[in-house]
């Protein structure tokens, strides 16, 4: 196939308007808020003139600021500093405008106005629909204005139009008020009306994405990510030759490239391959976007802003009837409420479905998915797609329990392995079902269509589940529909430029030198180690810090926390013992013991050795009462949700087996009392590799709301969990923010102390393991290069489907060219270290090294296949 002349990509597809004048061009928002990347915008509005067509410029408001003007109503209603947050959205704009040389004065009506609206609101108390969608719109109008002066600056000529006047909204049967206002739909047909209103305009039409108006003339809203919805619009009602999107990435993916840097571009998609990936949560494209093109037959390309030299994405009608069956991208969505309705009665019964879902019509609610049995019929509602809120839920669930048992499941994400002729290859996504072994699947649907198979699940899971999937079946993303990974096209996810290079970059020279003498080692950076430590305590809101060397217990590395004044947070007799040994003169109350199921011996002797020990349930109190008698405890609370990286490392809920959970309080008030023993300390995990620092927050509210029935209570034992980036370039935790709501916790302590318990976040990235290339092997399209040392040593990808960078150290700075899988020696199939990762042609001995393996790297090793783990060294 040719590749289109001014897009470049390919395959150049068939228009059923190649006379037409137009072409609609439409940008996101992170693509309209820099200087550079509106200089790149004018360059293809130039090339699209030189190709002899007229552009018609869709965009959106800048990025974020959709965000804060809903944070802006938020204040207003609930009294915050609207104030604060107008000058921010302000001072956004203003910026722009200082870097493209435009007047800032344009956009002072506009911004008048937005603060007469927010006025009103204040003194209202309430936002309403309507005066939502007129707060929003401001985004894309102001950001509108900055475009069209940028563009006649450079000497462009351009008419800018409120398109408002040109799209209106349609009246549909049980839309509610909110969805009339905030998610609205317009007409797509052709308009020879508003063709001829076009042409009459001079230059380059540009308008905004987002917005429209009802036949009352009020300004309604096309949803979130409604601005691929107008531009789409606008294309069907012009005719127009083809609709570009052009956003911060080329096109769809295999997977969420955030989530899978190994996923692969799809080149070109048919129109209702493009709808499911889209529908399922692709995210690059609003799913309504696609029926306005698909109705003409007009080709959707999907290119990247910042980089229009790369391939994108095609969609369009061509056919692909006699292709193979093939799978195309994993897909997740989240903000999904599922709908339970179980009744023996709907066996048979006539009309059962009928009265149910008109129950759904009446409340306004569309369904997506649907499974039925004799005596269940279970739906899911997107949240996002309704534009409603957990009242509305209620609300229905409330109508439908005169019909049925209603349970409601919130907070749910959908899984979607998306392709054409789904069910002709069942068979060979085995593996995909046994991904599902440990998690709660609410519900498995089949496409009538043949083109997806959706698992519902907590959302929690989404995004380690895709990576997984991913994984299980990359070997099914293969053929010429594919194109580069995004690690490819992004030159190896090369860090941000403001991320400061790691450690091991620095101390590459000792790194070889040490891993030439050996086949694999663990390599332990003092530096970093002190650094973690010193950023926490920094945190004034906490009065002391417990490392959980359940994490990593090598000695050094416990001499060098117990030196730095941190205390420790032990979960065997066997680490008490060595904390013992180590620092025999420790104040025994820096120890704090936390067992899970342990027998009644481990708490006796803990109990012996003066050390704090934490009730991990109501079982030793019911039955060990006098192993109790006069002592204090600490009592690990279940706060009702887990948090965390993966299913194993969440440590609360229904479905984790640790800690009191809060409907048994009453029964441990009267087992305390019963035992004569007293509660000095609450404590709560709720999980590992937490990033949302409000996670703490909620764990401390709660334990908070205990102290009345805990008078003795001095301590607050918030866990750990905190964060650390699993890629490079990503963020970790925002420390600041954390002492932030910390301190809103310690405000409700009084004069007890509130504690800290971080174990990975002190010695994740301080650890590296390096292995020696033992041998290369390539099978077909699938190339690997082997190491020393594998799952003995580091068990985390296997275990978890953990993620950690892996570089080949000795060929640091090389071009990345081949797309490996790094495996190890031991005689599994899950013994992978790194899935689908690039790197620079491996030799042998060449040293690799995996990054992030400081925490429970060599405390989870083990010696399968009688080979030892990597050694450690502290440098």
């Amino acid at each position: 196939m040719p590749l289109h002349p001014t897009l470049g990509v390919s395959p150049a597809v068939a228009t059923p308007y190649p006379d037409s004048p137009w072409v609609v061009l439409k940008f996101g928002g992170r693509s309209v808020s820099t200087a550079e990347n509106w200089a790149i915008i004018a360059e293809l509005i130039r090339d699209r003139l030189a190709e002899g067509v007229r552009p018609v410029v869709v965009h959106s408001a800048l990025v974020g600021v959709s965000n804060a003007l809903i944070a802006l109503l938020d204040a207003a209603v609930g009294g915050g500093d609207t104030d604060d947050k107008l000058r921010k959205i302000r001072a956004q704009h203003d910026a722009l405008a200082k870097e493209l040389k435009i007047a800032p004065a344009l956009l002072d009506d506009r911004f008048a106005a937005l603060e007469q609206i927010v006025a009103g609101t204040k003194l209202v108390g309430e936002v309403s629909p309507r005066v939502h969608a007129r707060v929003l719109a401001m985004g894309e109008l102001a950001a509108t204005e900055l475009g069209a002066a940028y563009l006649r600056s450079v000497g462009l000529e351009v008419t800018w139009l409120d398109v408002r006047e040109y799209l209106e909204s349609q009246t549909l049967r049980d839309q509610t008020e909110r969805a009339r206002f905030l998610s609205a739909r317009c007409d797509f047909s052709p308009d020879k009306t508003l063709q001829e209103r076009f042409a009459a305009v001079q230059g380059i039409v540009l308008s905004q994405g987002f917005i429209a108006r009802n036949a009352q003339g009020d300004t309604v809203l096309l949803g979130r990510g409604g601005s691929d919805t107008s531009g789409a619009y606008l294309a069907g009602k012009l005719e127009a030759r083809r609709l570009e999107i052009w956003t911060d990435a080329p096109g769809f993916f295999s997977a969420d490239p955030k989530a899978v840097p190994s996923a692969r571009l799809i080149k070109s998609l048919h129109y209702r391959e493009a709808q499911e990936i889209a529908s399922a949560g692709g995210g690059i494209l609003h799913p309504r976007s696609i029926s306005p093109v698909r109705a003409s037959g007009i080709p959707l390309y999907l290119k990247c802003t910042t980089h229009p030299e790369w391939e994108g994405s095609v969609i369009s009608n061509a056919q692909d009837d006699d292709q193979p069956p093939q799978l195309k991208a994993i897909s997740h969505r989240g903000g999904i409420t599922l709908v339970s309705m179980e009744s023996m009665e709907m066996w048979h019964q006539v009309g059962f479905l009928a009265d149910a879902f008109n129950v759904f019509r009446e409340h306004g609610l569309s369904v997506d998915l649907i499974s039925t049995s004799e005596s269940n019929v279970t739906v899911s509602v997107d949240v996002g797609a309704n534009v409603t809120d957990r009242a509305a839920i209620e609300a229905l669930a409330a109508h439908l329990r005169k019909l049925c048992t209603v349970t409601v499941i919130p907070d749910c994400a959908a899984i979607t392995p998306v392709g054409r002729r789904i069910r002709t290859i069942l068979h060979e996504l085995g593996p995909v079902l046994e991904v599902f072994q440990e998690q709660q699947v609410h519900l498995v649907t089949q496409a009538a269509n043949d083109l997806n198979l959706t698992f519902v699940v907590n959302s929690e899971h989404a995004y380690r589940l895709v990576q997984h999937l991913h994984g299980l079946l990359v070997n099914k993303f293969e053929g010429g529909v594919f194109g580069a990974t995004w690690e490819q096209l992004t030159g190896g996810a090369a860090p941000a430029k403001a991320a400061p290079k790691p450690w091991w970059v620095k101390k590459k020279a000792q790194l070889l030198e040490i891993g030439a003498s050996r086949d694999a080692a663990y390599v332990y950076d003092r530096d970093s180690i002190e650094a973690a430590i010193a950023s926490l305590k920094s945190l004034r809101a906490v009065d002391a810090v417990f490392y959980a060397m359940k994490a990593n217990p090598n000695r050094e590395i416990l001499k060098l926390v117990q030196d730095r004044g941190l205390s420790f947070e032990c979960v065997s007799p066997g680490e008490i013992a060595r904390v013992l040994e180590l620092f025999p003169s420790i104040d025994r109350k820096r120890i704090l013991f936390t067992p899970n199921f342990a027998p009644r011996a481990e708490y006796e002797h803990a109990l012996e050795q003066g050390v704090w020990v934490t009730l991990d349930n109501l079982f030793p109190l019911r039955n060990w009462a006098k192993s109790f008698k006069g002592k204090d405890v600490f009592v690990r609370v279940d706060t009702g949700q887990g948090r965390g990286h993966h299913e194993h490392v969440r440590t609360a809920g229904a479905h984790s087996k640790f800690g009191v959970p809060l409907f048994e309080i009453d029964e441990l008030v009267e087992l305390v009392a019963r035992a004569g023993a007293r509660v000095v300390g609450f404590h709560a995990h709720t999980g590992s590799g937490v990033l949302n620092t409000d996670a703490w927050l909620d764990t401390g509210k709660q334990l908070l709301k205990l102290l009345e029935r805990f008078p003795d209570v001095r301590y607050i034992d918030v866990g750990g969990g905190l964060g650390v980036p699993e890629k490079s370039g990503q963020p970790g935790i925002d420390l600041r923010a954390l002492d932030a709501r910390l301190a809103e916790v310690k405000q409700g302590c009084g004069d007890r102390q509130l504690w800290l318990e971080p174990g990975r976040f002190i010695v994740a990235q301080a650890g590296v393991l390096l292995a020696r290339v033992t041998q290369t092997k390539g099978k077909g399209d699938v190339q690997y290069v082997g190491v020393a040392t594998g799952m003995n040593s580091l068990i985390r990808p296997a275990l978890y489907g953990a993620y950690h960078d892996i570089v080949n150290l000795t060929r640091l700075g090389k071009p990345a060219t081949e797309l490996v899988t790094v495996v190890g020696p031991i005689c599994e199939t899950g013994d992978r270290l790194g899935s689908d990762r690039l790197l620079p042609p491996a030799k042998e001995n060449d040293v690799l090294l995996i990054a992030n393996a400081g925490a429970y790297g060599y405390a989870m090793s083990s010696r399968y296949n009688l080979r030892e783990p990597a050694e450690e060294l502290l440098i």
